[in-house]
């Protein structure tokens, strides 16, 4: 049987590493994107030597993690590495299938003579297709302490598993989530045209031109999470078979059952879809059971691998006196992505009806950029009445803001609609507490006392791009804040 010669091996590293031939650097077509705003807090990671950890970037399909390891490489260059101490390499080329970490971390090594002690970086992109990786990644950290390795892959939740489990304080991971709506108004060149900030207010930000920044909104509902889609007008075009096909197919038909032993995937396909259609609604794993026809306890363990591919997110409820229920039978689920509807239902216009739950998707999908955000932000719901967001602040878990999505601008006149809104207040929060209290709106901006209460009435879109905006800072000067010391993984 003819066997993979080392040979062959190196050849291949030689091709994914244009940079050890060529002192022009990285492709031009992956310089020509531009970085993401997680960029900088990432480089940060790769560069520090601070403490001796692998950084784990994780993060959904098609959302840039490779784009953004050879925009690292590049500034590597840029600031003097030797481009022979930089190794790329993607464990989803089949040459590499078999070999271990060690073994291509030796060949690296043998062909230019490094030592032990050299200062290299090594890239292993999409490092969950290596059967124990977490395990051999672990042995080279403890192995090679002057080495800096970053590994990449797109089941964020097992990567994040494991690396807890076998790299406990020898891994940290950074997530990598689809585009944000200030990005993608970055990536179109239209941010300094639509957006200007508020000078005498830190992080606030309105639109010169609100119907044409709640355009960019729509494609951003409809495309605008993935980097490719905004760039080529090709799959723009046809987004949803690019979307469906290269992203949501891959996950449920082949990663989700490889790394779980998925037998049933038609089940799987069946209840992501139901989730799908039903994304910034509640729903019960009753209900979801007799929907997509999938058995309660099979379902429990479905919910949590798509989460664990990052395709979904359950929010749980809290009650009208903003205290957590202790048996969750109900929940609200939201894609990661709101793109991922349109591309499985069809586009989405301003006027649709799904547009209410799309706008609610969307803006909740700016705050998947913030953990610790994430953690304690809940809905509300009783017998007669529903908030959509409710932040619970630490140690006492006391409403600290609260957030309505509505995409009409009818609430600013007739604020006797928000009744579940203030009824909720009333019940939770005492009126002599500042709180924050939001209402979206879909052009209108006004801050004004209904009810005793100080609410801000703004763009859905603005406060899509405020957020993105202000969490990104937040997420960079946590990171800057929490070096060298970092935190466990």
């Amino acid at each position: 049987m003819l066997e993979i010669s080392e040979k062959e091996v190196i050849e291949r590293l030689h091709f994914d590493n244009p940079w050890w031939e060529e002192k022009t650097g990285i492709i031009s077509t992956y310089q020509d994107y531009p970085k993401r705003d997680y960029f900088d807090p990432f480089y940060t990671l790769v560069t520090t030597r601070k403490v001796n950890r692998a950084v784990i970037l994780m993060g959904p399909r098609r959302v840039g993690k490779t784009i953004m390891l050879y925009h690292a490489i590049q500034k590597l260059l840029d600031e003097g590495v030797s481009r022979y101490a930089i190794l790329y390499l993607s464990l989803e080329t089949p040459i590499y299938t078999g070999l271990s970490l060690e073994k291509i971390v030796l060949l690296f090594r043998n062909t230019f003579e490094h030592k032990r002690d050299s200062k290299l970086y090594i890239f292993f992109d999409e490092i969950q297709y290596l059967r124990d990786w977490e395990i051999h990644l672990k042995s080279l950290v403890d192995s090679y302490s002057s080495y800096k390795f970053i590994g990449t892959g797109s089941a964020a939740a097992a990567l994040r598993l494991k690396s807890q489990e076998s790299g406990a304080g020898r891994f940290t991971d950074f997530m990598l989530p689809p585009l944000t709506f200030a990005e993608y108004l970055r990536f179109i060149n239209r941010e300094s045209e639509l957006i200007t900030e508020v000078t005498d207010e830190d992080g606030d930000f309105f639109s010169q031109n609100i119907e044409v920044l709640n355009e960019e909104f729509i494609n951003y509902l409809n495309y605008g999470g993935y980097p490719e889609a905004v760039f080529s007008e090709l799959l723009r075009s046809n987004s949803a078979r690019y979307i469906k096909s290269d992203i949501i197919d891959k996950v449920l038909l082949r990663d989700l059952p490889s790394l779980y032993g998925i037998s049933d995937i038609q089940d799987l396909n069946r209840l992501f879809t139901t989730l799908a259609y039903n994304t910034g609604n509640e729903v019960s794993l009753e209900g979801l059971s007799k929907s997509s026809g999938v058995a309660k306890n099979t379902l429990r363990r479905y919910l949590e691998y798509l989460e664990a591919a990052f395709l979904i997110k359950r929010i749980y409820r809290i009650d009208q006196n903003a205290k957590r229920f202790q048996r969750a039978v109900t929940f609200k689920v939201y894609l990661t992505n709101p793109s991922m509807r349109g591309a499985l239902f069809g586009y989405v216009d301003q006027d649709s009806e799904f547009m209410g739950a799309l706008t609610e998707t969307a803006i909740y999908s700016q705050w998947f950029h913030a953990d610790d955000v994430i953690a304690n932000l809940h809905y509300s719901r009783w017998s007669d009445g529903e908030v959509d967001m409710v932040f619970l602040e630490e140690p006492k878990y006391e409403p600290a803001w609260i957030v309505e999505v509505k995409w009409s601008d009818r609430y600013i006149d007739q604020s006797s609609e928000l009744k579940s809104l203030f009824s909720f207040l009333d019940k939770s929060v005492k009126e002599t507490k500042k709180i924050n209290v939001t209402v979206t709106t879909k052009t209108k901006r006004e801050s004004k006392l209904v009810n005793n209460r100080q609410v801000n009435f703004i763009p859905s879109s603005e406060l899509a791009y405020m957020l993105g905006r202000n969490l990104m800072k937040y997420k960079g000067m946590r990171l800057s804040a929490r070096l060298p010391g970092e935190e466990s993984s």
